[in-house]
């Protein structure tokens, strides 16, 4: 393919060759400021409707591209570090061979040539053949750990022949250069068109909290459902700091700094013609409708950082959330025995976790549909005060639908 501009798009950096646009697409604004903090995005090239290239952007200012040929699928992978200043060393160019496109789409590769570069010119190409089971249905990693023979060539070379300037944003002309390695040649001037997305209403809002506590009728994705507000226990705060968490991993939790005292916890059930799930959960500190929402952020997330409906949030791994004292500790025992064992009954919905006063207790309870990730809410008053923090599972919307 003969190029003489290119289009440009950003998005999540999503790490697979497979695709051929962005899942996560996002603005150029965004992906601006991402590169200004150092937080991970990617570039897609792409010509006449055609992916060539796909850029990411990785911390500490490393760099990975992904090279399509002509039928669109990729068949090279770079990574780049930073070298000297301003400048990127390729250090490890990957090619592979296909034998049709069944092998491509699951990565089912005949061949497979890894060249790595030292920082002063050494130079290592390994070869590795799949040998004789060709385009079967092996998982790639069956195929890639028994190569049939890995024929190994060392050599050195002038390091400048792996230099390329390190970009700064938007100077994607840096990559052009690698189009060629997949038969791609560009005019003498390439244009960059910007194709990307707009800057969208930005993170996620906290529309329509109150209602997932509101008792009565709704209609979910499912169907027809009621809203049941349950009181499930006082949870006792002696720190002065609430955490949110997954019981099975609070070594980084999700604080907010909330009163002394015990505070109840209340679940908003959404029961289906399928059964019941926890939508939300609310721990009230004050008598007192909150006048505005915050998202819960933790000291080095930043809002601006987000792309439209995006969040941070509590990360869920064992289908449990909790509401905790921050000094709280939970013991593997305790996990087994007196979290997820209860919680597997399908008419529980909560455990506490007492502790002996004046200690913290902690109550846990089913995370919506399971393992994810869920946005935090703190309800605070006119004058700052946290009134209450909630957990959005997700199974509404945010207008109540």
């Amino acid at each position: 393919m003969i190029f003489g501009s290119l289009d440009v798009s950003y998005g999540e950096m999503w790490g697979s060759y497979r695709g051929m646009t962005h899942p996560v697409p996002m603005s150029r604004a965004l992906a601006a400021r991402k590169h200004a903090a150092g937080v991970d995005y990617a570039v897609l090239l792409s010509a006449r409707e055609r992916p060539l290239a796909l850029i990411e952007y990785w911390p500490r200012r490393m760099w990975r591209v992904y090279l399509f040929d002509d039928r669109s699928w990729c068949m090279q992978m770079i990574d780049l570090k930073p070298h000297s200043p301003g400048m990127l060393l390729a250090q490890r160019n990957t090619r592979w061979q296909f034998p049709n496109e069944q092998a491509h789409l699951y990565g089912k590769w005949d061949v497979q040539e890894t060249t790595t570069v030292s920082a002063d010119g050494q130079v290592e190409v390994r070869s590795e053949i799949a040998g004789p089971r060709g385009g079967s249905p092996e998982s790639s990693h069956d195929r890639a750990s028994g190569p049939s023979s890995v024929p190994v060539r060392q050599f050195a070379t002038p390091i400048e022949d792996f230099l390329c300037h390190a970009p700064e944003f938007g100077d994607w002309q840096v990559f052009a250069p690698f189009l060629a390695q997949q038969g791609h040649e560009s005019a003498a001037t390439v244009v960059l068109n910007d194709v990307s997305v707009d800057e969208g209403s930005g993170p996620l809002r906290a529309t329509g909290i109150e209602q997932l506590f509101s008792p009565g009728t709704c209609d979910t994705r499912e169907g027809p459902a009621v809203v049941e507000p349950i009181d499930v226990g006082m949870l006792r705060i002696t720190s002065g700091q609430l955490a949110v968490s997954d019981p099975g991993w609070i070594s980084n939790p999700r604080t907010v700094a909330v009163p002394l005292g015990e505070f109840p916890v209340t679940l908003s059930l959404l029961r289906t013609t399928r059964g019941a799930g926890v939508a939300a959960a609310r721990v009230t500190f004050l008598d007192i409708p909150p006048q505005e929402w915050e998202m819960t952020l933790r000291p080095d997330e930043d809002l601006g950082l987000l792309g439209e409906g995006q969040f941070y949030g509590v990360g869920v791994d064992t289908g449990t959330a909790a509401f905790m004292d921050a000094k709280r500790t939970v013991t593997e025992d305790q996990l087994d025995d007196d979290i997820f064992i209860p919680l597997d009954s399908d008419s529980q919905f909560s455990v506490e976790l007492p502790g002996t006063e004046p200690e913290p207790n902690l109550i846990a309870f089913r995370a919506g549909q399971g393992d994810g990730a869920y946005p935090v809410w703190s309800g605070r008053t006119e004058d700052g005060q946290v009134s209450c923090v909630v957990v959005d599972f997700q199974l509404r919307s945010a207008d109540g639908a």
